[in-house]
Order: structure tokens, then C-alpha cells, then sequence
């Protein structure tokens, strides 16, 4: 008996063409009324005219990958939180979508029964995987780029020769498949298992050279939803609608940890990510909060009510410094862990003034980077950035009423020419590590000498 949730689509909504077309339509429009609305500024990772269903993040931390109900896959910029491409290519919603390691290709899933391997840089599908007979729930990469695991409805994982779409092996099971993952297995082999996660609330391991069983994870009650491997493949989170996340440790097949997400009976958990370090993991779904656990203590480090909606995805940044969540509400969204704030809420801009669209200077367009995040004048609200009033010769961490991260504790300096040409031309992971502000790097000198000069002309004493 399976023990997942019923399908969230009907399959007339799957087959219907003029259906996929209508809800495109709507997703722009909306997003259009919102650039009218707030003049050229949003919020989040809007464009998708149905829940977002996956989510992940380049291995260069600069890039989004979403898929969504709405059967399209879409590349965001990661610091400006703008589109950057959609991938058209699934006849049903879309229900996994995973970056190759060499950043330059993706792989995403869909309950039309295929998966599709994607040029990135090209936004041009390469290869669809077809085989399946019912829908592909996910899809995992080999750390090396040359293989491609999926799992299905159909009770099957598939092995997939990622360099030419072939079929190499056909593992069968007993229950629909919702997860897969690489993980480590057998004598000093990394990758030489795959971890399956099913129905039946188990997690099967199979031999990756042959598809020998190998063993069984035990321990959640209910059906896997999610599953994401340490760098190692060593050790296993995973995620149940039984409520809990657990830690593995695969070579060994024992369970090392219970994570109680909620007691609640809207608590069933959709996703996991285990951090990049393999120190933490997050864990969300139903009830719309993300928590973020220390998998050395088992404590809550950290719970950010982040959706009013279910949570479907949701992942860490390569850093470790974000999380990103996919929502029913349609949206992605950024969140730094330290705080629990949002990166690139807006609020309602119509009161206050963007000179920046108007400006001939050089620096302006740079400037649309920074609106976003930062208002121009105190009184103004309140942005995931401090306000730029004053900012030149202003002290670095000096906005009373800001939540600045623990990264700027104890620094003194002010900003200037020299401090925001450090921030920009390093990136603020580098220059000020830990502090909320995404990657922004600007690699052309005469560019960046623009956009601060421009800052100085709007926050210096005649520009306030």
C-alpha cells in the first residue's frame, strides 16, 4: 500500500498543452504587474505559474536551478535574483532538477516519464532519458559527471550513461521510488553504492557496478520523501512524511540520529540537504519552516518560518551560508542562517525614488544590483540589506537597527573607495566571510570604479 500523498496533479492537467501554455501566460503577467508594481525590483525567485517543486545551486554558488508544477525548469542569478533562462523541454510538472558537477549541465525529472539532461550555458536539453513507465520522482549525478541514477513510480531505478543517454542497468523493487542518491559502499568505495528511498519507508543500497543488493536502511514509518548524501557519500540524511529526518552512516547501515521536525500533524517532511561540511542539515515541508540541525548534537540550530505554505525543496548553498526553499506560493526563496532573514525581500517601493533608472551616469545600471537589497533612505522599508543613507564614511556594522550577521562584529572600518572596491573586487565572502550579502563580485575594474563612484554620487553628502 503505498503511503505517500496522493499526486498533486490530474492527468488532464498533464496532458493539456493549452493548459501548460495559459499558466505560462499568468506567471508573466504576474511577474510584469509586480516589475509595474515596484518598479523593476522584486522580490525572491518569481516566474514559475506553479508550486516549485526542486531546487539547487551551481557548484560556483552563482547560479539557481527550480522546476516547477508548471513543467518548466528555470536558471536564476543567484546574487541579483533575476531570471536568467527557462529550460522548456517536460510534457508534466516537474519533480526533480540536479546540477552535473562541472556546473555546465543539469539533469531534471518530470511525471512525463523521461528525464532530461541539460546544457546549462546553451538553456538546450542534450539528451532525454527514457525508459520509465510511470513518473520519474528524481535523479542523482556521480561525483565524477558520467553517470546518472533516476528513480520511479514504476518500482525501477535506472543507471544512465550520462555521455550518451544509454541505459546501463535496471534495478527493480518492491515499492515506487522517491529518491536516489550515490552514496559509499563496499571496500574503500566512494560511490560504489546507490541508495534508493521508497514508499515502504525504507532505504535499499544496490551495487552500482552490478545491481546487487547490498542491504537496508530501516527506521522511518512512513515513506521516504528526500535523501541527500555527505560529500563522502559516507553518510545519508533523509526525509519521511513519518515527520523525522535521520542520519545514516551507510557503510556501516546503522542509523545515527532522529531528528524530530515536528510532532505536529502538518509536520511531514518533504526535503533535506546536508551541508557542505556534513555538519548540518535542514529539513522542510509541510508546515512551511525550515529547520537547520546540528548533526554533531542533534540540536536545532535554527527555525526559519519561512512559507505560509508547503515547502517542497529546499537545499544549501555551496558555501553553507544559505538556504534556498521551494514553496506551493509559487516562489524560491534565499535565507542566511545565521540570522533567518530573507535575501531580496523588497517591500512597497511606489513612495520611493530610483534615480537609478533615470541616470546617464555609468555606474546606474551596475547600481540595479544593489537596489534590491538596499534602500536609499532610512525611513524607507525595511530591505534584507541596511539602507544606503550615509553610506560614504559611514562605519562598517553601524545601522542601529539592522540584524548585521556576526561577521562585522568587531570590524571598525568605514566605506569608502578603497573598502567597497575590497568588497566587490574579493566578493563578500571573501572580504567579510559569513556576512549575509550574496556573492557580488564585479571582475572588470572600470566597471566597478563606475558603480563606486555612482554609490558616492548617491549616498555621499550631496547625494542625501
Amino acid at each position: 500500500m503505498r503511503v505517500m500523498p496522493k499526486p498533486i496533479h490530474s492527468p488532464k492537467i498533464k496532458k493539456s498543452r493549452w493548459f501548460r501554455v495559459r499558466v505560462g501566460v499568468t506567471a508573466q503577467l504576474g511577474v510584469l504587474l509586480a516589475v509595474l508594481w515596484t518598479g523593476a525590483t522584486r522580490a525572491d525567485l518569481i516566474g514559475h505559474g506553479g508550486m516549485v517543486r526542486a531546487i539547487d545551486v551551481a557548484p560556483d554558488g552563482r547560479t539557481v536551478l527550480t522546476g516547477s508544477f508548471d513543467f518548466t525548469v528555470r536558471l536564476w542569478d543567484f546574487g541579483t535574483q533575476t531570471e536568467k533562462a527557462v529550460l522548456d523541454g517536460h510534457e508534466g510538472p516537474v519533480t526533480s532538477a540536479s546540477f552535473f558537477p562541472d556546473g555546465k549541465h543539469a539533469v531534471t525529472t518530470s511525471d512525463d516519464r523521461r528525464a532530461i539532461i541539460w546544457n546549462v550555458q546553451t538553456g538546450k536539453s542534450e539528451r532525454r532519458l527514457e525508459g520509465h513507465r510511470h513518473k520519474v520522482m528524481a535523479a542523482a549525478v556521480s561525483s565524477d559527471g558520467a553517470l546518472v541514477a533516476t528513480g520511479s513510480w514504476d518500482m525501477t531505478v535506472h543507471i544512465w550513461d550520462a555521455a550518451t543517454g544509454k541505459s546501463i542497468r535496471v534495478i527493480d523493487l518492491r515499492t515506487p521510488v522517491n529518491d536516489v542518491a550515490f552514496v559509499a559502499g563496499g571496500a574503500g568505495g566512494k560511490e560504489k553504492w546507490l541508495a534508493a528511498g521508497g514508499h515502504d519507508g525504507k532505504i535499499t543500497l544496490w551495487r552500482v557496478a552490478d545491481g546487487k543488493f547490498e542491504g537496508v536502511l530501516e527506521g522511518h514509518v512512513r515513506g521516504i520523501s528526500k535523501m541527500s548524501a555527505s560529500s563522502d557519500g559516507r553518510r545519508l540524511v533523509s526525509a519521511s512524511i513519518d515527520r523525522t529526518i535521520r542520519l545514516w552512516d551507510v557503510p556501516g547501515m546503522k542509523e545515527l540520529k532522529v531528528l524530530q521536525h515536528s510532532d505536529d500533524r502538518a509536520g511531514q517532511v518533504y526535503s533535506t540537504d546536508i551541508s557542505p561540511d556534513g555538519r548540518r542539515a535542514l529539513s522542510a515541508g509541510k508546515d512551511g519552516r525550515i529547520m537547520v540541525w546540528n548533526l554533531d548534537t542533534g540540536q536545532v540550530l535554527q527555525t526559519i518560518p519561512a512559507h505560509t505554505k508547503i515547502i517542497w525543496a529546499v537545499g544549501f548553498t555551496p558555501d553553507g551560508r544559505f538556504a534556498l526553499s521551494g514553496s506551493s506560493d509559487e516562489k524560491a526563496a534565499v535565507w542566511h542562517l545565521e540570522t533567518g532573514d530573507r535575501i531580496g525581500l523588497t517591500g512597497d517601493e511606489k513612495d520611493e525614488p530610483q534615480p537609478w533608472l533615470e541616470s546617464a551616469h555609468p555606474g546606474a545600471k551596475l547600481f540595479t544590483k544593489c537596489a534590491p537589497c538596499h534602500a536609499l533612505n532610512a525611513a524607507a522599508n525595511r530591505r534584507s540589506g541596511p539602507h544606503f543613507k550615509g553610506l560614504w564614511g559611514r562605519r562598517v556594522g553601524s545601522v542601529s537597527d539592522y540584524n548585521y550577521s556576526g561577521a562585522l562584529k568587531g570590524k571598525e572600518f568605514i566605506w569608502n573607495e578603497k573598502t567597497l572596491f575590497d568588497l566587490f573586487h574579493q566578493g563578500p565572502d571573501k572580504y567579510l566571510p559569513g556576512t549575509k550579502m550574496p556573492v557580488q563580485l564585479v571582475p572588470d575594474d572600470e566597471q566597478l570604479a563606475q558603480l563606486i563612484d555612482y554609490l558616492r554620487v548617491l549616498t555621499g553628502p550631496k547625494g542625501n
